[in-house]
């Protein structure tokens, strides 16, 4: 159980925002807002009211970080994206939930093994959705909402792009620390401060050492952060010059090597490719390598439906790695077979929340499924149009960056995307979108629309001048 610290932290978190934003310029109080959240506060602790959204790490930081540059902003903010697409899977992503909870009313009930009759007490049955659970679960979605709100509005200009990539390396850099205690010790540190562990400990055991997981809900999560933190340091390497440039590049080299210490091994695979990707290769090719895994994530759900993905193949070359993480791959496969079976019977709008779309004992209600991947959960939960909603609000950034940037793509954007791309994949098989991601999406999104706009005003230019206009 969380500690009094664990609920003291979140309700002083405003206060810290406060401060953030008094001292800050607006783009770094934002980033450091909610990355400093994700970072530092704990997992679980909560406070649960009734009809409204739980108040947690993800969910606390993203009000302040929206309210207050709301009000500190000193200029009217455009809340609502240029691009009708886009617009149109906002209103999706918000309202879609409606018929989501108006077609889960009825309660799931179980049997008793020794009595035929339906069970009527609580613990025999998960409860049916209420009319009024509507406001609750739209309150859920804005909240998510509005990172990726801020981050077209505040962060995707040049100044703002690299803020987020150096949030990402000075966060990495300074987690690295309390990751290789972990390492060396033990996972022990979000016990000692929170009070509490946070996962199945037997997870952090690997290879006769351990994985590190700080504060952070699994040791993937915190592996995964600290690829992005090296693929960061590859990209301000790329645009920097001189002594600072040298500096970015050993602080990438020293991110991969703790990724590697952690013993994560998809982790590992992407730091080892992405990383020397993004400092080497031209940003042209970036975007269209993030367009294409974002393609591969918004697919597979369809492809994984027919039986297009070659299961078989995957965990024979986990096997060849190691026959412990083909273990594992297998049973996230087999529990994904169940949870779309599942999601089967109501594919449209999904079962709602409540635990509704797990596979569970139709006598006891003992749950037989584990949903690890994002994509399953999305699907199970809020049906087709949940699905691509979601996963559609960022992938459709890329893709618009992709096709507006050209020839002559920012470094910067351009490892944003690599970044947000590796997400998408990576939320095939964990649920590890966070609110930092949806920030990142935002930012993309803006720089887009920003480069959309430039193109005219560089071609009224041309004409006022009497230069000819490309087309």
């Amino acid at each position: 159980m969380p500690n009094t610290l664990s609920y003291l932290m979140l309700m002083l978190w405003p206060l810290v925002c406060i401060g953030l934003f008094r001292r800050l310029a607006i783009e770094r109080a934002i980033v450091w807002s909610l990355l400093g959240g994700y970072l530092l506060l704990p997992e679980q602790a909560q406070f649960d009211f009734p009809l409204v959204p739980d108040f947690d790490k993800e969910t606390i930081p993203s009000l302040c970080a929206f309210a207050f540059c709301l009000l500190t902003a000193g200029r009217r903010v455009q809340l609502w994206p240029a691009s009708p697409v886009v617009g149109g899977l906002m209103i999706l992503f918000l309202f879609g939930v409606v018929p989501t909870v108006l077609t889960n009313t009825d309660p799931i009930i179980f049997r008793s093994i020794l009595n035929t009759e339906p069970l009527v007490f609580e613990s025999g049955r998960l409860p049916g959705l209420r009319w009024i659970d509507v406001l609750s679960v739209m309150s859920t979605q804005a909240i998510v909402l509005m990172p990726f709100v801020l981050g077209r509005a505040f962060l995707s200009s040049a100044t703002g792009m690299r803020e987020l990539l150096l949030a990402l390396v000075v966060g990495g850099l300074a987690y690295s620390l309390p990751a290789l205690f972990e390492i060396r010790m033990s996972p022990q540190l979000n016990i000692w401060i929170y009070g509490f562990f946070q996962h199945d400990f037997s997870q952090m055991m690997r290879g006769g050492g351990f994985r590190p997981i700080v504060f952070l809900q699994h040791a993937l999560w915190l592996a995964f952060f600290l690829v992005t933190a090296a693929i960061s340091a590859a990209a301000l390497a790329r645009t920097a010059e001189g002594r600072n440039r040298r500096r970015f590049l050993v602080a990438a080299f020293y991110l991969v090597a703790v990724v590697y210490l952690g013993k994560s091994l998809a982790p590992l695979a992407y730091a080892l490719a992405l990383t020397p990707l993004v400092l080497l290769v031209p940003p042209r090719a970036q975007l269209t390598l993030a367009v294409l895994m974002a393609a591969v994530a918004v697919v597979y759900p369809v492809l994984r439906d027919y039986g297009l993905v070659p299961l078989d193949t995957l965990l024979a070359w986990a096997r060849a790695i190691d026959p412990d993480r083909a273990q594992s791959l297998g049973y996230r496969f087999r529990n994904e077979e169940m949870l779309l079976d599942r999601a089967h019977e109501k594919w449209l709008f999904g079962w709602g929340g409540w635990g509704r779309n797990l596979v569970r004992d139709p006598t006891t209600g003992e749950d037989w499924s584990v949903p690890d991947g994002e994509w399953i959960i999305v699907f199970g939960t809020f049906g087709w149009l949940g699905y691509l909603a979601k996963m559609g609000l960022l992938a459709v950034p890329l893709a618009m960056l992709w096709r507006r940037a050209g020839p002559n793509a920012a470094p910067h954007a351009a490892a944003l995307a690599v970044i947000l791309g590796v997400t998408m994949v990576d939320m095939l098989i964990n649920a590890i979108l966070t609110p930092y991601t949806w920030l990142i999406a935002g930012a993309i999104l803006g720089h887009a629309e920003r480069l959309a706009q430039e193109r005219p005003d560089a071609a009224a230019g041309r004409r006022r001048s009497g230069a000819p206009i490309l087309h």
